[in-house]
């Protein structure tokens, strides 16, 4: 198992624009903005020179994951993505360790004070 670094951070919004903004004029970052079907959310990724990344996401109706979670919690860091030279063998190693992982991706925010930790694979 071996961890190089944060991948990326995401973090819970509950108005994308006004956090935009606000991201925009501290990072001086032009922002991609995407929705995700899926998480039925909109998201604004500022990309960095070192391939990282921050992500805000924001839920486009209360049916959204990401709206349980700002209900809950409110607005903040969602998920801390590291990079990983092996997802499988990090993930195995892990589960051995006794930590609760979620889907071969994901860590349980049980394990890190409430924050969902993602494994991203990057070689």
């Amino acid at each position: 198992m071996a961890f190089k670094g944060v991948d990326h951070v995401v973090v819970r919004v509950s108005d994308l624009d006004s956090a935009v903004e606000g991201y925009r004029k501290l990072l001086d970052i032009e922002p991609e903005l995407k929705h995700s079907d899926e998480l039925q959310a909109d998201q604004a990724f500022f990309y960095f020179d070192n391939d990282t990344f921050l992500e805000l996401i924001s839920p486009i109706d209360d049916s959204s994951p990401i709206a349980k979670s700002l209900a809950k919690l409110g607005e903040g860091i969602h998920t801390v993505a590291f990079a990983v030279d092996d997802q499988k063998a990090t993930v195995a190693d892990l589960d051995a360790k006794g930590l609760r992982t979620l889907g071969g991706t994901f860590v349980h925010p049980s394990a890190a004070n409430g924050v969902l930790v993602q494994l991203s694979e990057r070689s």
